[in-house]
């Protein structure tokens, strides 16, 4: 999978309504992806417990404990994004002075 291309952002930063909202979209989208990887790992780090079969009652509720405190973070973390996703919907939804308006907003 390739990386997004995001603009050069240099010192003077001079950014379109456009750029702005592709760049939030963009964050977004990493964030979610890296929520993916995180998820992956637990999973693979429960499979890797229970392929063990001499683990103990302790091991296995540790493991439960960090797995759960994991997923705790991680659902926080998707009410902000839903959130911020929101933001950008009204942004995108508001905008009067976009000129790729025609990709984000319908025609009035």
């Amino acid at each position: 999978m390739s990386m997004p291309n995001i603009p050069n952002i240099k010192p003077d930063i001079e950014l379109s309504i456009c750029d702005t909202i592709n760049l939030l979209l963009a964050s977004i989208a990493l964030e979610e992806i890296s929520i993916s990887h995180i998820l992956n790992a637990e999973a693979e780090k429960i499979q890797e417990v229970i392929k063990f079969k001499c683990n103990s009652l302790e091991d296995l509720l540790e493991i439960d404990a960090s797995v759960e405190s994991m997923l705790k973070t991680i659902i926080q973390k998707e009410f902000l994004l839903q959130n911020k996703f929101e933001n950008v919907l009204k942004l995108i939804e508001t905008t009067r002075y976009c000129k790729c308006k025609h990709i984000y907003k319908k025609e009035d």
